[in-house]
């Protein structure tokens, strides 16, 4: 069973309102001109935009339910032949082919628990990016107000749907569960500082092309979310 089979049925009202993403990485393919690695590609919410732009998206996810609504959804949008969905994992993805452009959106590599299986992941991804492609991904780690306005409070981020974030500091873990009516999961996630994602990316063999602090394409000054454009070196 994948990481979000549990909540697959609720996973697109609960990321209702994440949508500052999509035209980043909407732009990035249609610029690549295609087709495009998704890496932990949900239930298509940044695949079906970019199919709709009209660059085919090869995606691979753990989660066979999450993948049945991804199918569903490029069904319903009429771009069902853009998408080819692959049940796999980010560290061994079911690809063989070089791309233009990688993707690994919405924080996905933080369910890798440790910094050796994030390099095994960005390794993964290297070896999927053609020559002068790109690899695009966002991860964050949190400011001390957010921890504390947030550690172990259940809060309703969407009407009848309830998240609770369990934050270790020493660990940098994440414990975030979701509940909505019948339905309750559980997930791990592991942050890095931006040191700690250059080196790891360095050693994956990416050089760093842009570094954004959001995806209005600020430069990251410090804040909690990093968003890294890369290429290989």
């Amino acid at each position: 069973m994948g990481l979000y089979d549990e909540i697959a049925a609720i996973y697109d009202p609960w990321s209702r309102s994440v949508t500052e993403d999509v035209a980043f990485y909407v732009d990035l393919a249609v610029a690549s001109g295609g087709p495009v690695v998704e890496l932990a590609v949900g239930t298509g919410r940044i695949a079906v935009p970019i199919a709709q732009a009209g660059i085919d998206v090869i995606g691979v996810d753990s989660s066979v339910e999450m993948l049945e609504r991804a199918r569903d959804a490029a069904r319903a949008a009429g771009v069902e032949r853009r998408l080819d969905l692959r049940p796999g994992d980010v560290r061994d993805p079911p690809v063989s082919q070089q791309v233009p452009l990688v993707l690994c959106p919405f924080r996905s590599l933080l369910h890798l628990e440790t910094e050796d299986k994030k390099l095994r992941a960005l390794r993964a991804a290297r070896s999927l990016v053609e020559p002068g492609g790109r690899y695009a991904f966002d991860v964050f780690a949190p400011s001390p107000e957010d921890i504390e306005e947030t550690h172990d409070r259940w809060l309703e981020r969407e009407p009848g749907i309830f998240e609770r974030a369990v934050w270790d500091e020493g660990s940098r873990t994440l414990s975030l569960s979701v509940r909505s009516t019948g339905v309750e999961a559980t997930f791990g996630l592991h942050w890095l500082s931006e040191a700690e994602w250059l080196a790891l990316l360095e050693r994956a063999g990416f050089e760093v092309e842009a570094f954004h602090g959001w995806f209005d394409l600020r430069p990251y000054e410090g804040g909690e979310d990093m968003i890294f454009v890369c290429r290989p070196a």
